[in-house]
């Protein structure tokens, strides 16, 4: 439901480089909604650059006054699709560097916006969020930064673990789940679905992510399985120790539809060992559900995973860069988390409580009564 105009202040929102797509949908439900009052049709866009030079460095520029603005700042900063020369060579950006193009810009604000949020779909250094031993926090420190910065409110999805808020004690952060989206995106998708404790499973890859699966399963009236990671301590590969198998621990899934939950695809090879369990002991179609999907090996493992009936779909959201060859791929389908993030912004711009946004429960259940009845809205 969109609030009533009763604005904190006029309302911006600004996309960084990358995010291009995303605001403009973003954009285009404010403008339907008239949000501000100044008419349907008129953009909320801020513009903003961060040009560099070709030694590397940059700056972040303003193209307009935004004195007075409730100023609203998305980032992926896990775009690697943007690029910059340096001394001639095409270079990719890393989180690193989205993150200080995103310094840059509030640095540019001038202290000027009456209020500033940050979306950041994805948490900087949202893994390494807690220490071990002599290493760095990075996350907390991001954090304290930002919030030295002048930024209010921070805005993320799906964190890894949502207790490094803690860092930032006066200040908002609100960790969002695209659970409604998933499910109803599912549904659309796949018809066929049985919604029944006989016939559909949540399964958990491991440990840190029971926490997503209890709610799928408590909203969905469904039972619940988890894996867990049995880990080689002796030997450390790429700063972790390297997994040795995936126990199961939970009801029989023969015969039954699978959803694996998780935060994030990174090289997909937990999804490709789970799913290769589950289907060793009956499961019949699995499908995964991860918010981010970084892919950071590719796809080519998915393929093959599809064309051997491993996995019959997965399901990530439109939060981060996708490249064509993931968009194109036929077990794919895509998440789109646009319109949940406009009604955020309008509701916050209106200084109204997300509360409801963020405890979809009703909505579940009414797509699911819905289904049960066949009809799809």
């Amino acid at each position: 439901m969109i609030p009533e105009n009763e604005q904190y202040a006029k309302l911006g929102v600004m996309g960084l480089r990358g995010c291009e797509g995303l605001i403009g949908k973003v954009d285009s439900y404010l403008r339907q909604w008239d949000v501000d009052g100044g008419g349907h049709g008129k953009s909320k866009i801020v513009h903003a650059e961060c040009p560099r030079f070709r030694s590397g460095e940059g700056k972040g520029i303003i193209t307009q006054s935004i004195r007075g603005y409730d100023l609203f700042i998305l980032c992926d900063l896990f775009n690697y699709g943007v690029t910059y020369q340096m001394y001639g060579i095409t270079v990719p950006m890393g989180p690193d560097e989205h993150y200080q193009d995103l310094k840059r810009v509030i640095m540019a604000t001038n202290g000027k916006a009456r209020r500033i949020t940050v979306i950041m779909p994805m948490l900087y250094e949202g893994r390494q969020h807690r220490r071990f031993a002599r290493e760095s926090l990075d996350c907390a420190v991001a954090l304290q930064e930002l919030s030295g910065m002048g930024v209010d409110n921070l805005i993320t999805f799906d964190a890894h673990d949502p207790r490094v808020q803690n860092a930032i004690p006066l200040k908002g952060f609100e960790n969002v789940q695209p659970t409604y989206q998933m499910i109803r995106t599912l549904i659309r998708t796949v018809p066929d679905l049985d919604i029944h404790p006989d016939k559909l499973v949540i399964v958990s890859p491991d440990e840190g992510s029971m926490s997503r699966c209890i709610y799928y399963a408590s909203v969905l009236g469904i039972d619940l399985g988890m894996f867990y990671k049995r880990r080689d301590y002796t030997t450390i590969v790429d700063g972790r120790n390297p997994i040795i198998r995936h126990e199961f621990l939970g009801e029989s899934v023969e015969g039954k539809d699978v959803i694996v939950v998780d935060d994030m695809i990174s090289t997909g090879d937990s999804f490709m060992s789970i799913s290769e369990n589950l289907k060793k002991r009956g499961a019949r179609r699995i499908f995964i559900f991860a918010t981010f999907g970084l892919f950071t090996e590719g796809v080519e493992g998915f393929h093959e995973a599809y064309r051997n009936g491993m996995i019959e779909r997965v399901f990530t959201t439109n939060l981060l860069y996708r490249d064509t060859a993931l968009l194109c791929s036929p077990w794919y389908t895509e998440v789109d988390m646009s319109k949940y993030i406009a009604y955020i912004i309008s509701t916050l711009n209106c200084d109204h409580s997300i509360s409801q946004l963020l405890n979809p429960v009703q909505k579940i259940k009414r797509v699911v009564e819905d289904k049960q009845r066949g009809v799809l809205r």
